[in-house]
């Protein structure tokens, strides 16, 4: 995992955009984000079933987000999950290949609305606290294989920021009081 600044140069969104400017572990944390690396040997499963089983995710699944899996709806999906939006629960992605990125909007201070890159390959874990101000977009390879965890019933309903009553949503208010007030979700 690496994460940084987001350049906001126009262009592919498959891309780096690295700005050069470097986000740490204890940054994200600030911001309710929680990462692990899980190499992906014998027993990492049973590190899975350990956090799942820790954080309350009783069900899961697996997403391929590849040109050749998804067909002429490639393009348009790849849109979809760039689109900045967020979700009334966390969002647990681990990632089984492939590579992508995650970019979550800063909240406070010097950050305070900038969005951060977080590169993703195989073997990491991120989960974005609920109400965080996100997208997602797999990198110039095209191809991102993830288990996604649920506390529930798998569901996946984004909220986009375009639709204008995201400020106003619960989960939003809460996240806010929380990071505002220093309390990492």
């Amino acid at each position: 995992m690496r994460a940084y600044i987001y350049d906001n140069v126009p262009g592919d969104q498959r891309l780096a955009h690295d700005s050069g400017k470097s986000i740490d572990v204890d940054t994200l944390a600030a911001l309710g984000v929680t990462y692990r690396r899980i190499e992906l040997v014998d027993g990492w499963q049973g590190e899975i079933d350990a956090f799942a089983k820790e954080r309350g995710y009783k069900n899961r699944d697996q997403i391929t987000v590849t040109p050749a899996g998804l067909g002429e709806a490639y393009e348009s999906k790849i849109k979809q999950f760039f689109d900045e939006h967020l979700h009334e629960d966390e969002e647990i992605r681990f990632i089984l290949g492939g590579s992508g990125y995650f970019d979550v909007r800063g909240a406070n201070g010097e950050l305070d609305d900038q969005w951060i890159r977080i590169a993703l390959d195989a073997g990491d874990l991120i989960v974005l606290p609920a109400g965080i101000y996100h997208r997602f977009t797999v990198d110039s390879a095209n191809t991102i294989t993830a288990m996604r965890l649920f506390q529930d019933e798998p569901k996946w309903t984004p909220y986009s920021r375009a639709g204008g009553d995201t400020d106003a949503r619960d989960a939003r208010v809460s996240y806010l009081s929380g990071v505002r007030g220093g309390i990492a979700a």
